[in-house]
């Protein structure tokens, strides 16, 4: 059992020099997984091609992993050792302040952390009461507060009171509190740090990330005053970026250790910064996920594997960086292609209806953001862009949980005005932490984030930093016209397929009119169900691509033909694709690289 003696003679530093020691192992293991993933792997696939250096290049990998595994692990170790100096700091303080007090007053402490005190004149009857003994108590914790227990009797004897008495008993109970709170963070640290080690014969699959992810999961609940209360996620992003700058380096990395899953989600921090912690966190998901065997987990799962593989094709360019990634909701992944912070250009693209983290986002949306990045280089040469996919929110889906087993959360405004905020915060921070003196940015909103889009230019401030905003396959925005979307008409842009039939949906009041129209028949028919209609309206508002919304309509190619492939909307999804539909993937790739002026366009609606 630890005593008032042993906590006192405690040396805090020397928990903090292991830590160091651990936290210096863990950097190493990171540089080594970095040479053997980027330099060795790299390097092999470029210039080798044979089986035997497909077997190289898979054994090359793995050690990848184990080196990743090492970095996690041992990074971890690093924070609990830290975090327990920094908890055992305070109960090992109230002891030196209590020893101190006694000292003063001449009391002394014994090896069991009683308070002896000495005789003295009883200050109403004058006569001398002897010395005594103060036996502490820890007391109560009550919702984070330390109350003393109370006391009664034993304060006199015949002779009378001794004041010493009471101050010798409120030492007492100090020490005794603070042994206690000692004692319950030294078990509480030495079950986790138990936790910490690998079996014999270590093979890192995704049953060793699973449990990586719950070592990971138990360290953030030790480390929560130590390191998360000093986040400052209740800051905008210009304040985080400034908190982030001033750490240390060596706080810096317990952080993306113990935190990635935050640092690497919060607006504001540096691209390469959220890159390492959320790549960092995309293993722990991969293994709590792997753990877990309901269809969402392993939908998520295959769409993290997915996005595994494509960061780990460090030969493929434009780079890829991981700006955001979890599990919560439908789950949440914003990849970049190209640094956001570095470039001139930088578009942020908000995909749509059903779309969630699953293999087909792994695959078909990040593959439009590539598609992008690519065309916008080939457009302009002289200048650098990055291309971002931004799932950020939850996008309404097809499938859902009533009656009839449809959703119609994409009928509603919901998910797209639960997103807006979020959407606005990412953009403030690609605002903050770009270096270029005056970047353009370029929000692009496809089919239902196109509404998310309109849902964020409108809130308060509109979309940060934006220069240009492209809506394609848009059913409405949720405003009348395009300058209410906080640029001018003529910097927002529409691309609306003539046979994808999202963009024609019609209005509510379309619908009642129409119905009406048939109900009653006739003149008086005609004119309650005309007078209802909007001939350009849509669901959400007034058709972008119509003359009366105020946008310019860029070409793009008629699209096939619905259930032409089986797919009642097989034109709604070509918009970014430069083999299916190269006319609008041009135009976007001049709008986002700052050449609008080059767009073909096409009459409005």
């Amino acid at each position: 059992m630890l005593t008032w003696l042993q906590l006192l003679d405690l040396k805090l530093s020397e928990l903090a020099h292991a830590g160091d020691g651990w936290g210096a192992v863990s950097k190493r293991a990171d540089a080594s997984r970095e040479l053997v993933d980027v330099e060795m792997v790299g390097a092999l696939a470029k210039t080798q091609q044979s089986d035997s250096a497909v077997s190289a290049t898979q054994r090359l990998e793995r050690l990848g992993r184990n080196y990743q595994y090492l970095h996690t692990e041992c990074g971890l170790i690093r924070s609990t050792l830290n975090s327990l100096a920094s908890e055992l700091a305070t109960p090992q303080r109230r002891v030196m302040e209590a020893l101190r007090e006694a000292e003063t007053l001449g009391y002394r402490l014994s090896d069991a952390g009683t308070v002896e005190f000495p005789a003295a004149l009883d200050t109403v009857t004058g006569r001398e009461v002897a010395g005594g003994t103060a036996t502490g108590s820890p007391g109560i914790d009550v919702l984070g507060m330390h109350i003393p227990l109370p006391r009664y009797g034993g304060a006199s004897d015949e002779a009378g009171v001794n004041p010493h008495r009471a101050r010798a008993q409120e030492l007492a109970d100090r020490i005794a509190y603070a042994v206690a709170e000692a004692r319950e963070i030294d078990d509480r640290f030495d079950q986790a740090m138990g936790k910490l080690k690998a079996p014999p014969g270590l093979t890192v699959d995704d049953a060793t990330w699973t449990d990586a992810a719950k070592d990971a999961s138990a360290v953030r609940d030790l480390a929560g005053n130590y390191l998360r209360s000093q986040i400052p996620t209740d800051k905008d992003p210009t304040e985080r970026k400034q908190w982030w700058l001033s750490l240390p380096q060596e706080k810096r990395e317990e952080y993306l250790t113990v935190y990635p899953d935050v640092i690497g989600n919060l607006d504001g921090i540096p691209a390469t910064v959220r890159d390492e912690a959320n790549r960092e966190n995309l293993q722990l998901l991969i293994g709590k996920l792997a753990g877990q065997h309901d269809e969402r987990s392993q939908s998520q799962l295959d769409g993290l594997l997915e996005i595994d593989r494509k960061l780990r094709d460090e030969g493929k360019k434009p780079p890829m960086f991981l700006l955001g990634v979890g599990d919560e909701g439908n789950g949440r992944a914003i990849v970049s292609y190209g640094n956001p912070d570095t470039s001139q250009n930088v578009s942020a693209y908000v995909p749509g209806l059903e779309t969630g983290l699953d293999k087909d986002f792994a695959r078909n949306d990040l593959k439009r953001a590539r598609d992008t990045a690519l065309d916008a280089a080939s457009e302009d040469r002289s200048s650098t862009t990055a291309s971002i996919v931004w799932l950020g929110y939850d996008a309404p889906q097809l499938t859902g949980t009533d009656d009839i087993g449809a959703n119609f959360d994409v009928a509603q405004t919901a998910d797209a005005e639960a997103g807006a905020p979020a959407y606005d915060s990412f953009m403030k921070g690609l605002t903050v932490t770009n270096e270029n003196s005056d970047p353009h940015l370029t929000a692009i909103g496809h089919s239902y984030g196109s509404r998310l889009v309109g849902a964020a230019a409108v809130e308060p401030g509109g979309i940060p930093g934006v220069d240009d905003i492209i809506l394609v396959g848009s059913p409405g925005v949720g405003v009348n016209k395009a300058a209410d979307l906080g640029v001018s008409g003529d910097h927002v842009f529409v691309g609306a397929a003539a046979h994808d039939p999202v963009t024609w949906a019609p209005s509510g009041k379309q619908v009642i009119g129409g119905v009406l129209g048939s109900f009653l028949g006739g003149p008086v028919g005609a004119v309650i169900g005309g007078g209802l209609a909007d001939p350009h309206g849509n669901w959400f508002g007034k058709d972008p691509a119509s003359e009366a919304f105020g946008a310019t309509r860029f070409a793009v190619d008629d699209g096939p033909l619905p259930f032409s492939d089986g797919t009642p909307t097989p034109a709604h999804s070509n918009y970014f694709d430069p083999e299916r539909d190269p006319v609008s993937a041009t135009n976007i790739a001049r709008i986002v690289s700052g050449h609008s002026d080059k767009i073909t366009t096409e009459h409005h609606r």
